[in-house]
């Protein structure tokens, strides 16, 4: 069951991402502003975005200077921002890869992650909870992972076909919302720097955008 819901959802984004082929624009999300100027800040210089779509956040990314491998299990999202970003080819690492799996990076790889919505697509807890672990090994000491979430106060929460484990379909869409408790189960092995509501689009979708700082591998 579990593999049918993924293979569904990634047949789904195909065609959503084939139909739209600018979809959120070409601005980057308030989020994806944000993690810029974190890293920038900070000093983090190479950066894993899983989940970057047609690049919506990747090219401001690039134009800022960082070193983005962007993660994708879209073949028409990942041909689109490849489109996008031909002239940061020096800085842009593009893998296809589906989240369920580990990660396929060395351990310590990164400075910073940064992922706007993947975390609530169709993962069931203990996946998210393993991809946040993926997260932590491959980022270094110190490393950051900025992440963002619908959460229970969403006006889609508990609209739809209930899947369980806080997840509902709509438009299409397995959507996982997040309670604070998720928030900070997620956080094991993380300082947890920040969580910040936010609300996004004309529904209006309301997220959190959470900032983490891996702690030392013991």
């Amino acid at each position: 069951m579990k593999e049918k819901i993924s293979e569904d959802q990634r047949l789904h984004w195909e065609r959503t991402y084939h139909e739209n082929p600018s979809m959120y624009g070409s601005s980057a999300s308030e989020p994806g502003a944000y993690a810029i100027d974190l890293f920038s800040r900070l000093g983090l210089k190479t950066v894993l975005e899983l989940g970057s779509g047609q690049g919506r956040d990747t090219v401001p990314m690039l134009e800022a200077g960082l070193d983005v491998t962007a993660l994708d299990y879209s073949d028409e999202g990942l041909r689109e921002l490849r489109l996008r970003a031909t002239r940061f080819e020096h800085q842009l690492g593009v893998v296809k890869h589906d989240v369920h799996e580990p990660l396929p990076f060395p351990d310590e790889s990164f400075d910073a992650c940064y992922s706007h919505m993947l975390f609530n697509m169709a993962l069931s807890t203990e996946e998210l909870i393993s991809l946040t672990q993926e997260t932590r090994r491959v980022l270094r000491p110190g490393g950051v992972l900025v992440y963002t979430a619908r959460h229970t106060g969403d006006a889609h929460y508990g609209v739809g076909a209930d899947f369980g484990d806080n997840r509902f379909e709509n438009g299409g869409f397995v959507v996982h919302f997040f309670d604070r408790d998720l928030v900070d189960r997620l956080a094991d092995g993380f300082e947890l720097d920040d969580v910040t509501p936010f609300n996004e689009g004309e529904l209006p979708r309301k997220l959190f955008r959470v900032t983490m700082t891996r702690s030392p591998i013991t």
